[in-house]
C-alpha cells in the first residue's frame, strides 16, 4: 500500500516507479510463531529499525548537494516506513499469531531499508563513489519490492481474518508478485542511460546491466507498472466482496481497511497527475496503519459508517464553499474592481448562503449512500407521515414501529405507550438489553422507543442520532395520540357506566322508595273511602296521615332533582348560587366569618363579566369545582382567609378558589375531591390545577372552554365596566 519510486531513484517519467501500499487488519490470524517473547522481540526491533533506517534516509538526502538531490525525497514509501513497523509491533505485543501485524512489521521494515539505500546511494555518488553507489541499487530494489507486495497486495487481500475471500483470488497475489517482481528485475539488469539528458552529474553505472535489454526497457515497465495497478486495484475489489458478504459485525470491521485503501488509490492518482498534491498520499499512508488498528481492536467503538459520512460532508462542504467563495470573489472583484472589502464581503455572504443547505443536502446523499432510502431521515418522514395518515391511532402504532425497524436497520423495534391501548407494539425481536429512547410529546413522557440490535444491513444505523432525531417526534406524537384515543374510551365507559348507575338509582329510588310509597297512598284512599260513611272519624285520621305521607314525597322527588342539578342554579344564577356556597346572600362582595375548630375562615367572591347564558353543563362544573374547593378549605386548611374568582372571557371562564391555609402536605396523592374537580373539568375539555398559593396556602384554578357566539348572541359577555376585570384578572 505504501507508494514507492523506482529502484534507482527517478520519477516514472524517467523510469520511476509508485511504491504501493497495503493495509492490514486481522482478528484471529494463524501465522507461526517461536513464542510471545521472541516474538514481542522481533517486532520491537522492526518498529524501532524502521524508523530509524528512514529518518536517517532523510536526513542523508537533506544534506545531498542540490546537483544530486532527487526531485522526490519523501513519498508514501517513507511514511509506510515510520508508520507501520511501529502499529504491527504494537499489535503483535497483544497478539503474537496475528499474521496481519507482521506482513505491517514486514513492509514497513522492507520500506525502510529501501529508503535507507537509496539515500545512501545517492550519498556515495555525489562523493564520487560510483562503483559502490551502483551496488546499492539492488537492496533498494528488494527492499521496495517486498514493501510493495506486503503493502498492496497481501495484506489488503488477507484482510481481516487472515484468509483469503476464496481460493480464486489466489491469481491476484501472483499478479501483484510477478508484477513487483519483474519491475524489480528491470531495475537490477537495466542498461546505463546516456549521459546526455541524466538528470544526474554523472551515470550512477549498474554492475549487473544487461545492455540487450536496453530495446524493452520501457516496454517491461510499462507491463510491470500495469500489473502493479491492476492488482492493487483487485485487492481493494475483495475488500468490496467481503463487506457485502459479512454480517453487520463484520462490515463495520471491513469498512476501516476498505476506507483506507481506497482513499490512499484516490490520493495516489491524485499525486500523479497534480505532483504538488502528493503530500494528500503520504499523509494518507501514514494514517493507514491507524485505521488498520482501529479495525482490529476498535472497529465496534469508532463507527465507520460515522467517520465516511463526517468525512464526506467535511470534504464537501470545503470544496463548495471554497469553490464558491472565491468564484463570488472574482466576479464582485470583475464587477466592482477597486473595491476589494465590498468583493471580499460578497464573497462571504454567497458561501455564507450555501453552507447549511448543502450540509443538509450532503448529509441526504452520504445517508442514502450508506444506507439506501431507509438512511434518508427525510423520506422516513415521510413515510411516516403518509403511513399515520392512513390509520387509526393503535394501527398507526404498528406503522411507526415497523418503519423505524426499517429506517434504523435493526432487528427488531417496539413502542411502549404509558397508559395506552394497545401498550407495547413490537416490530421484530428488540433482545434483552436494548436501547431506550424516551418519547415526550410537549414536555410530557408519553412512552418509550426500544431499539433492538444492528441488524444485517451495509452499516449498522441503531445509533444514528439523526435518523432518531428525526423519528422520535412523530413515533411521540402517536404514542400521544394513542393515549388520547385511550383515555377518550375510558372516558366513554365511564360516562356510559355512570349513567346506567344513575339510571338504576334513579329506578331503584321510584320503585322502592316513591312507587311503593304512592301505592301505599292509595291504598290508604280506598280505606279512607270505604270508611268515609260508616267511621267519620277513622277516616279523617288516614286522610291526615296520607297528608304527611304526601310532604315526604315531595321531599323525595326534591331530592331526586337536586341531585341531577343544583336548584340554586336555576333559582339564583351562578353568581348568587356561589354566593350561597359561600354564605352569602348579597350580589355585592360580601364577606361571611364562620368559626371552624377555633379559626375564623373569611370567603370573599367576586366575579368578572357577565355569567349568565353559560351551558349548563359549564354552570354545573363550576358550582360543584368551588362546592368542593369551600368543603376542603373548611374541613382541612385552618384557613383566615379564603377567595373565590369567576371570570368570563371571550372563549373561556375561569374559576380560582385559592386560601392561606396550611397548604397540602408533603407526598400528598390526590383523593376523590381533588380527582372529581379534574375530572369535571376535562370532561368540558378544560382543565383544573390544584397546588400551593404563592405566600402559603392552596389555590385551585380551572378553565372551561366557552363555545363561540357572535356579538348579537346571548351569553356574549360584555366589555367589563369600572375596572372590574382587572381587579379580578389572575
Amino acid at each position: 500500500m505504501a507508494g514507492l519510486t523506482g529502484a534507482d531513484g527517478t520519477t516514472e517519467a524517467d523510469g520511476s516507479t509508485e511504491r504501493a501500499g497495503g493495509r492490514t487488519e486481522g482478528s484471529g490470524s494463524t501465522v507461526e510463531g517461536s513464542g510471545s517473547t521472541v516474538a514481542q522481540a522481533g517486532a520491537a526491533v522492526a518498529a524501532a529499525l524502521g524508523p530509524v533506517l528512514e529518518i536517517t534516509a532523510l536526513l542523508i538526502f537533506a544534506g545531498l548537494p542540490d546537483a544530486w538531490l532527487p526531485s522526490l525525497t519523501a513519498t508514501p514509501q517513507s511514511a509506510a516506513a515510520l508508520t507501520f513497523p511501529v502499529v504491527g509491533a504494537f499489535l503483535i505485543h497483544h497478539r503474537p499469531r496475528l499474521n496481519m501485524a507482521w506482513l505491517m512489521c514486514a513492509g514497513g521494515l522492507a520500506a525502510g531499508i529501501s529508503d535507507f539505500s537509496q539515500a545512501l546511494m545517492f550519498r556515495l555518488a555525489a562523493e564520487g563513489e560510483l562503483a559502490t553507489a551502483g551496488y546499492l541499487r539492488f537492496a533498494g530494489s528488494v527492499g521496495w519490492a517486498v514493501c510493495g507486495v506486503t503493502l498492496t497486495t497481501l495484506l489488503p487481500l488477507y484482510s481481516p481474518d487472515g484468509r483469503l475471500p476464496s481460493p480464486r483470488w489466489r491469481p491476484v497475489v501472483a499478479l501483484g508478485a510477478v508484477a513487483l517482481a519483474a519491475e524489480m528485475l528491470r531495475s537490477v539488469f537495466r542498461p546505463d542511460p546516456p549521459p546526455s539528458g541524466y538528470a544526474f552529474p554523472a551515470v550512477i553505472p549498474n554492475p549487473l546491466q544487461i545492455p540487450a535489454l536496453a530495446p524493452y526497457n520501457d516496454t517491461i515497465s510499462t507491463i510491470a507498472w500495469t500489473g502493479i495497478y491492476v492488482a492493487m486495484a483487485l485487492s481493494a475489489l475483495s475488500l468490496v466482496v467481503r463487506l457485502r458478504r459479512a454480517d453487520p459485525v463484520g462490515r463495520r470491521q471491513i469498512g476501516w481497511p476498505l476506507l483506507a485503501y481506497i482513499g490512499y488509490i484516490v490520493f495516489l492518482v491524485v499525486g500523479a497527475f497534480v505532483p504538488g498534491l502528493t503530500w494528500l498520499s503520504i499523509t494518507w499512508a501514514a494514517l493507514i496503519p491507524v485505521a488498520l488498528a482501529f479495525s482490529v481492536t476498535r472497529y465496534r467503538l469508532y463507527g465507520i459508517d460515522t467517520v465516511i459520512s463526517r468525512t464526506f460532508v467535511a470534504a464537501g462542504l470545503l470544496a463548495v464553499v471554497s469553490a464558491v467563495y472565491f468564484g463570488a470573489g472574482a466576479l464582485a472583484g470583475l464587477v466592482v474592481s477597486g473595491y476589494d472589502e465590498i468583493a471580499g464581503l460578497v464573497a462571504a455572504l454567497f458561501a455564507g448562503a450555501f453552507f447549511q443547505p448543502l450540509r443538509r443536502a450532503l448529509q441526504r446523499a452520504v445517508d442514502r449512500l450508506l444506507y439506501g432510502r431507509v438512511g434518508d431521515p427525510r423520506l422516513l418522514a415521510e413515510r411516516l407521515t403518509h403511513e399515520v395518515r392512513r390509520a387509526d391511532p393503535a394501527e398507526a402504532l404498528n406503522s411507526v414501529v415497523g418503519v423505524l425497524r426499517d429506517g434504523l436497520a435493526v432487528e427488531g423495534a417496539a413502542v411502549e405507550v404509558a397508559d395506552g391501548e394497545p401498550r407495547y407494539v413490537e416490530s421484530g425481536r428488540v433482545g434483552d438489553e436494548p436501547r431506550e429512547v424516551p418519547l415526550v410529546w410537549h414536555g410530557e413522557l408519553v412512552g418509550r422507543l426500544l431499539v433492538g440490535p444492528p441488524g444485517p444491513r451495509r452499516f449498522p444505523a441503531a445509533h444514528d442520532e439523526r435518523v432518531l432525531a428525526t423519528l422520535t417526534p412523530y413515533a411521540a406524537d402517536v404514542a400521544h395520540a394513542v393515549r388520547m384515543a385511550a383515555d377518550l374510551q375510558r372516558s366513554r365507559e365511564r360516562i356510559l357506566t355512570t349513567r346506567e348507575e344513575e339510571r338504576r338509582r334513579l329506578r331503584r329510588d321510584l320503585h322502592d322508595g316513591l312507587g311503593q310509597t304512592l301505592s301505599g297512598m292509595a291504598m290508604t284512599i280506598n280505606i279512607a273511602r270505604s270508611r268515609l260513611k260508616s267511621s267519620p272519624d277513622s277516616a279523617d285520621t288516614l286522610l291526615q296521615a296520607l297528608r304527611s305521607g304526601m310532604d315526604a314525597v315531595a321531599g323525595d322527588i326534591r331530592e331526586l332533582v337536586y341531585g341531577l342539578r343544583p336548584p340554586a342554579l336555576d333559582d339564583l344564577g351562578l353568581a348568587r348560587a356561589v354566593q350561597e356556597l359561600a354564605g352569602q346572600s348579597s350580589p355585592e362582595t360580601v364577606v361571611e366569618v364562620e368559626t371552624v375548630v377555633g379559626v375564623e375562615t373569611v370567603v370573599e367572591v367576586e366575579a368578572g363579566g357577565d355569567l349568565g347564558g353559560l351551558p349548563a353543563a359549564t354552570e354545573v362544573a363550576v358550582y360543584r369545582i368551588v362546592q368542593e374547593a369551600l368543603t376542603n378549605v373548611r374541613r382541612h386548611a385552618d384557613a383566615r382567609h379564603a377567595r373565590v374568582v369567576l371570570r368570563r372571557e371571550p372563549s373561556a371562564l375561569r374559576v380560582r378558589v385559592s386560601d392561606d391555609g396550611r397548604g397540602l402536605p408533603d407526598g400528598h396523592r390526590a383523593g376523590v375531591g381533588l380527582g372529581s374537580m379534574r375530572e369535571r373539568a376535562a370532561e368540558l375539555g378544560g382543565v383544573c390545577v390544584i397546588g400551593p398559593e404563592p405566600g402559603g396556602g392552596t389555590r385551585v384554578e380551572a378553565v372551561l372552554p366557552l363555545p363561540a357566539a357572535g356579538p348579537d348572541e346571548p351569553g356574549t359577555p360584555p366589555e367589563p365596566a369600572h375596572g372590574t376585570a382587572d381587579r379580578t384578572s389572575f
